[in-house]
């Protein structure tokens, strides 16, 4: 089963405007199914190429040579950071013809992926990232068992909640021991795995490097690199506090979001909705959930912030709208969520204009002048505003 993906339609529009499109996004996550829909969509005489095929890789020993043959052609390159020296190669053939979809290029977990290309294709490239699936591409029907799952296609649509487990386990396991090192990453992957076990933990709170370092027996850079990492292989959202023009002492550490609900749980060794339900994760796992919900549906140009102050006023996200107005969102696991003093507070601090608690209901109704619960169905209405 193929579900269809949301970003599709972006791609296609970009291959018409763009000579270069990157594709970027976790293993596992879809991309090369959805530059294989593409091709078959609109790009039939395409050529695809995947770099960890050896044949594909050999084709590509005088890249120059072989690339020329396909000038009015899309070239599909599928984990395109394996060969990092093609990116100078790409911009010298974009620059002798300086057509609109020359390549789609898929890139998976490279911390050098946008570095690489952002020295060689400037001014060539545009870059959409394919996230794990939503609700949206899911149906809303299915919202408690994407919680469970995650997004991860292969996870999601497993035969049974055991079976998905399996598939996530064995997803960190071959992220540790075999993606990373490919990258050129050497971290024993057993001190990554406690680490990214700690954050699991500490899902959606404060991040504090020299609590983590100290249990690890790290140093405190150490840690911060460790948390990088996971951020530029897709993995971990640092959620950046919202500085206001406040006279107030704010919070200045991000917030730490494992991305995909699934891994989390697979993290905290947790497999069933029963299980997760006596959990006492719970409320951080649907915060986190609803959180990446509304990253994947935002457009990609749109800013998103926590607030919070050393006095206690706090809101658990902050979007702005197309006025730039600030938008303040409460995340709730409860069918009759209550908002703090701390929110209202924060809520007149910053001149917020609407506010919304996102909740596991299924009816919609007002709690306050502009704030509204909402349940997750209603997300695509509040970003589209």
């Amino acid at each position: 089963m193929i579900i269809p993906r949301k970003l599709k339609n972006t791609i296609l529009a970009s291959l018409k405007k763009h000579p270069v499109v990157g594709l970027l996004g976790s293993r596992q996550v879809g991309k090369t199914t959805l530059a294989k829909i593409i091709r078959e969509l609109k790009h039939k005489d395409a050529v695809y190429l995947d770099l960890e095929l050896p044949s594909d890789w050999n084709k590509l020993q005088d890249p120059e040579l072989y690339l020329n043959q396909f000038v009015n052609s899309l070239v599909i390159i599928d984990e395109i950071q394996r060969m990092p020296t093609l990116f100078p190669i790409l911009r010298a053939l974009v620059d002798q013809k300086r057509t609109a979809g020359r390549f789609l290029i898929l890139g998976s977990a490279s911390p050098d992926l946008i570095r690489q290309a952002s020295e060689s294709l400037a001014g060539r490239i545009i870059y959409h990232e394919l996230t794990p699936l939503n609700f949206i591409e899911t149906g809303q029907e299915g919202v408690q068992t994407l919680w469970l799952r995650g997004g991860y296609p292969k996870s999601l649509l497993a035969e049974n909640d055991q079976d998905s487990f399996v598939w996530r386990e064995a997803f960190i396991k071959t992220y540790l021991e075999m993606d990373l090192p490919q990258l050129g990453i050497r971290i024993p992957s057993i001190q990554l795995r406690r680490f990214w076990t700690m954050l699991a933990h500490s899902h959606g709170q404060l991040w504090n490097a020299q609590k983590i370092a100290n249990s690890l027996g790290i140093s405190a850079p150490t840690a911060r690199h460790y948390l990088d990492l996971l951020e530029e292989t897709f993995m971990v959202r640092q959620l950046l506090p919202f500085y206001a023009n406040v006279k107030k002492r704010l919070i200045k550490s991000p917030k730490v979001y494992i991305r995909d609900s699934g891994l989390l749980l697979t993290l905290l060794r947790i497999g069933t909705m029963d299980d997760l339900q006596g959990h006492p994760s719970l409320g951080s796992s649907w915060e986190g959930f609803v959180v990446e919900q509304i990253f994947s549906l935002m457009p990609e140009n749109r800013e998103t912030y926590f607030y919070r102050t050393n006095a206690g006023a706090e809101i658990d996200l902050i979007l702005r709208d197309k006025k730039n107005t600030p938008i303040a969102i409460e995340i709730k696991y409860s069918l009759s969520p209550g908002l703090s003093r701390g929110f209202w507070t924060a809520f007149k601090e910053l001149s917020c204009q609407r506010g919304y608690v996102i909740y596991p209901g299924n009816e919609s109704y007002p709690v306050g002048e502009n704030i509204h619960v909402l349940p997750i169905k209603e997300i695509p209405n509040i970003i589209q505003k």
